[in-house]
């Protein structure tokens, strides 16, 4: 897609991308830990681990692995904690409606291509207002491979009617990159969201980066 070329589409990741899941990640997290009798853990520890999932979450809030006997219980019980209140702090980041609505006023579709399961994005995309207004979200319960793997953009596309190769794919994980590049698309990497190392998203192969919502604005203009 030659960069003064309007795009056909416009895809996001949903959680450090598009919308600010990292207060409730962390409430239900620092919850689960009080009822265990642990003390909470600094919001910015948890943070910056998000985008890797409840998986992640366990791992930092208890040290454990999947293959540990108390994993399961744990995981378990942080999804159904995370799932009661999926909305109750998220919110969309600060300038992203407005991108959102830009888009909307330049006939420009856009969606969310994510890794989180139906179970939770569905309601969280509805809660915020966005589902009359999102084009197409697709989870891993709706292809057979997940991201990196091109097929969740690719099935994003076919629902928009979009070409993959003239449309854009934003992110904050190195697999949303992959991914991306994989199908052929135009990738952002945005450093604002959940990233361990953000000196890291040099090295994803984006063809450009947003430090900021604003920067994002920009290059989407």
């Amino acid at each position: 897609m030659k960069p003064e070329q309007t795009p056909s589409a416009v895809l996001f990741d949903l959680d450090g991308t598009l919308i600010d899941t990292a207060p409730d990640f962390i409430r239900c997290l620092n919850l689960l830990r009080q009822q265990h009798g642990l003390a909470a853990l600094p919001a910015e520890h948890i943070r910056r681990s998000v985008s890797n999932g409840a998986r992640a979450m366990i791992r930092v809030g208890f040290g454990l692995e999947p293959e540990h006997p108390d994993y399961l219980d744990k995981h378990t019980a942080f999804l159904d904690l995370y799932e009661l209140g999926v909305a109750e702090e998220t919110t969309l980041f600060s300038g992203m409606d407005e991108i959102l609505r830009s888009l909307e006023a330049r006939d420009i579709p856009w969606g969310i291509v994510t890794n989180k399961p139906v179970r939770f994005a569905a309601p969280l995309v509805e809660a915020l207002g966005l589902g009359p207004r999102c084009a197409t979200l697709i989870c891993p319960d709706h292809v057979s491979q997940r991201k990196p793997h091109p097929e969740p953009l690719f099935l994003a596309c076919e629902q928009i009617g979009a070409t993959p190769e003239n449309a854009i794919y934003v992110g904050d994980h190195v697999r949303d990159i992959e991914s991306g590049r994989n199908a052929g698309m135009q990738t952002i990497a945005v450093r604002y969201g959940y990233i361990e190392k953000p000196e890291t998203v040099d090295l994803w192969g984006a063809d450009r980066i947003a430090d900021t919502v604003s920067d994002l604005a920009k290059l989407l203009q």
